[in-house]
């Protein structure tokens, strides 16, 4: 595996149901499905260890993978992931074939830069969006789109339609049309201490 390229190997997996993945969890494997294209969908299995590793990279949710199945690679992305609720363990995960003509629906997610030129001033940044869904082709897929905020004054807000997408990448919530222009953030003021406690502070010293 190289986290580098993103690139995978798995293993076509025969058994399914409970007690098959069951099994498979016990040899430190993680059962997944891979689906798309047009293409019939298919049972996998890939190494627990190496999808521990992978799941802590912000590229794993948003590049492109590529997976080793049986000396076939094949492109993917991670639609879905599945987690033990309370054990550091992985159950199954969703992986979407790409093709090169056809375009993808995903989310990215957003950076927020200058928070702290905000944060200076007196000022909170309060995120309403931690992601964006977008459509493209995979070529045009980032891996996260940036939300300058160093700007902003309390009362100020950028909506999705003030986004400064790639070219080749559309939102999907402004396809919608009106209605649909969401709030990404919005700078809050921060509460004044009142006058009477300044003055019980400046007393006390």
């Amino acid at each position: 595996m190289s986290n580098t390229t993103y690139t995978y190997d798995a293993e076509l997996r025969v058994e399914t149901g409970t007690g098959a993945s069951r099994r498979l969890r016990r040899e430190d494997k993680v059962p997944a499905i891979l689906y798309g294209a047009e293409k019939e969908a298919v049972a996998l299995t890939l190494a627990h260890k190496d999808m521990i590793k992978a799941q802590e990279s912000e590229g794993f949710y948003t590049h492109i993978l590529t997976l080793n199945i049986g000396g076939e690679s094949v492109e993917a992305i991670l639609k879905d992931i599945q987690r033990h609720p309370f054990k550091p363990k992985l159950t199954h995960l969703d992986f979407q074939r790409v093709d090169a003509t056809h375009k993808l629906h995903t989310k990215v997610p957003l950076h927020f830069i200058g928070e702290d030129k905000v944060t200076k001033l007196g000022a909170t940044v309060v995120h309403q969006l931690t992601e964006v869904e977008i459509t493209c082709l995979p070529k045009a897929l980032p891996e996260f789109v940036e939300v300058n905020v160093s700007d902003l004054v309390a009362g100020d807000s950028i909506h999705l339609s003030e986004l400064k997408l790639p070219s080749g990448v559309q939102s999907v919530e402004l396809a919608k049309g009106e209605g649909h222009d969401q709030s990404i953030v919005t700078v809050k003021a921060n509460k004044a201490a009142p006058a009477e406690d300044e003055e019980a502070s400046d007393a006390a010293e």
